[in-house]
């Protein structure tokens, strides 16, 4: 699987502002607020899962 340049922007998103990593992979849905809730929870959750919709979709 090649990445692509807005792959790689997404990640780094991901890594610094969870939620806007996921947005910008799956717009404002369910994976959107779950992030949310995450990232409230604890940084490195919503790290995770911002990481696992980015490189699963």
């Amino acid at each position: 699987m090649a990445f692509t340049a807005s792959d790689i922007c997404k990640i780094l998103f991901a890594i610094f502002l969870p939620p806007l990593g996921v947005f910008l992979e799956r717009g404002c849905n369910c994976d959107f607020l779950i992030n949310i809730l995450l990232t409230c929870l604890g940084w490195i959750p919503g790290i995770i899962h911002a990481l696992y919709i980015i490189l699963k979709y």
